[in-house]
């Protein structure tokens, strides 16, 4: 096949042919490319989630409920005591400055939960009232009658038929499950029956 070299402008003609091909292919390439970021589809994502809002019905722990506690007795700092729910005799006392050296730890069950409003009794050794007001060490029926949510063992000891075992009994019952709302509730103390209770009328209050 005969062949011919190409003129000046045969080569000019053909160069410009290629380098408008190149530009070609560029402009394709380039429009493919836009065409695929204007799809609003190639750029979905996923929502972000919302955020919880504050002070929604689910906080469950927002607000802590605290107890106020009064621990009278042998104890280094007497007084109102403010503690967690849940809280225990021990945290009571310990919120109190702890026990003195008067203090008869086995008269206390520190282990009993304490209820908001409670009055938590430290009684100390050989019968000491510990600091309490109105407690006296006298035997025989008291004079005036015993408060059964702040009495110690040893004021509850001088009522008629109550014993040093029942009047601790008395003691850590109200401890363990909260003040006497009422003299019938001793019905809940083993050793204290209706006849007990009777006798015990007008010489002890709730």
């Amino acid at each position: 096949m005969p062949t011919w070299p190409l003129t000046l402008a045969q080569r000019r003609r053909l160069a410009v042919a290629v380098v408008c091909l190149l530009v070609t292919v560029v402009v394709w390439r380039h429009l493919a490319a836009g065409g695929a970021a204007d799809d609003p589809s190639a750029f979905a994502s996923t929502p972000a989630p919302l955020a919880p809002r504050a002070g929604g019905t689910g906080d469950a722990t927002a607000v802590e409920k605290r107890l106020v506690v009064d621990v009278v007795g042998a104890v280094r700092s007497a007084g109102l005591v403010r503690l967690p729910s849940g809280a225990r005799v021990a945290d009571a006392v310990a919120a109190a400055g702890g026990l003195t050296a008067r203090a008869d730890p086995v008269l206390v069950n520190l282990a009993a939960p304490v209820a908001d409003g409670e009055q938590v009794v430290v009684a100390a050794r050989g019968g000491a009232d510990g600091g309490v007001p109105g407690a006296g060490g006298a035997a025989g029926a008291p004079s005036a009658p015993v408060d059964l949510n702040s009495a110690t063992a040893e004021q509850l000891d001088t009522l008629p038929g109550v014993g040093p075992v029942t009047a601790q009994k008395i003691v850590g019952y109200r401890q363990a499950h909260g003040p006497f709302t009422s003299v019938q509730g001793l019905d809940a103390i083993p050793g204290i029956g209706p006849a007990r209770i009777a006798d015990l009328k007008g010489l002890v209050t709730p």
